[in-house]
């Protein structure tokens, strides 16, 4: 019988063809694997690409337990969310980190000055937000382990250069994110159907925006071509940076929730952050999960609510409110 392969099946199994890490390619096996037509035709192959996608598990498993491999581009989340900029040679990605944080990073005219993750702290009013500066990408190479640092993260930063060939870095760019079904759209979801991080939002920021003349921002949101937010900015100037904070917040589609001790002031110096839709219990199981399933009762001061009013478990937050938990 034949096995009547769909073209999404082919796609992913180029996917895994040219994957250069296990991730990669465990990912593209569960998409073959999902998209494969059920009938006898296909018993054969789902059996072998079972053992092959077992066989990469367990190879993953070992090295994790063997803590003989270190993964450099692994980057520990921290903060609020985590932006992973993208971009080809000298674009000015460091030069952003640079601006804007106080990470250590090499800011040169020569290429490839950024070989591993750097990760910043980019402040904006109460809370930080994770930056994190990557090696460049061009048309025939990017770092093996590279697509594993986008996938983990909150948001891409794509970064163009408004001074140098937009349409060639518009191309380059796209390719790498699509090929890898690292932008979330229409087709690529935020989860494939194994529950693994697929499709990630991005942010288009374009920069040396003081070099070019009228009309090269509006170039290069013609040429990249995605439902996404763009800010142009310069690193010289300044301009733009001090949008870029409020950018990504509004991207990360979060919320601060001031949590306030019973007979005590509120902290509103550190916020808790939660989803933007997160409920009182959904607070409670951030700050302590176990005693999260004590919480009786909570009071509110903020959107919606008379100060210190009493809600629901079930009460959805909103930004900047303030909380009270009481537990048994």
């Amino acid at each position: 019988m034949p096995a009547n392969l769909t073209p999404a099946y082919f796609a992913a199994e180029e996917r895994f063809r040219s994957a250069p890490t296990n991730e990669e390619k465990i990912l593209a096996l569960e998409e073959m694997l999902a998209v494969m037509p059920k009938h006898k035709g296909t018993d054969g192959l789902r059996a072998d690409l079972r053992r092959k996608l077992s066989s990469l598990k367990e190879a993953a498993t070992q090295q994790k337990k063997s803590g003989g491999h270190v993964d450099i581009f692994h980057v520990p989340r921290s903060g609020a969310g985590q932006v992973v900029l993208l971009g080809m040679p000298n674009t000015g990605k460091s030069s952003i980190l640079a601006a804007l944080t106080k990470a250590k990073v090499v800011v040169a005219d020569f290429p490839f000055a950024t070989q591993v993750p750097v990760p910043g702290m980019v402040r904006y009013e109460d809370i930080q937000i994770q930056l994190v500066d990557m090696p460049p990408i061009t048309s025939d190479y990017s770092a093996p382990g590279q697509v594993g640092t986008y996938r983990n993260g909150d948001i891409i930063g794509v970064v163009i250069d408004l001074s140098q060939d937009i349409e060639e870095q518009c191309l380059v760019l796209l390719d790498f994110l699509e090929s890898r079904r690292l932008l979330l759209d229409e087709k690529t979801p935020a989860l494939d159907s194994a529950g693994n991080a697929l499709g990630k939002k991005a942010v288009c920021l374009c920069t040396r925006a003081d070099l070019v003349p009228e009309g090269t921002f509006e170039l290069a949101r013609q040429s990249f071509d995605k439902p996404i937010e763009y800010l142009k900015l310069s690193t010289q100037t300044g301009a733009g940076l001090d949008k870029l904070g409020e950018l990504l917040f509004r991207q990360l589609n979060i919320i601060r929730i001031y949590a306030k001790p019973p007979g005590k002031p509120a902290d509103t110096k550190d916020p808790f952050t939660l989803p933007a839709g997160a409920t009182v219990q959904d607070l409670a199981v951030t700050i302590h999960r176990e005693l999260a399933q004590k919480l009786k009762s909570a009071r509110i001061w903020g959107t919606g609510v008379y100060d210190g009013q009493s809600v629901h478990l079930t009460h959805v937050l909103h930004d900047r409110d303030t909380v009270e938990l009481h537990f048994a």
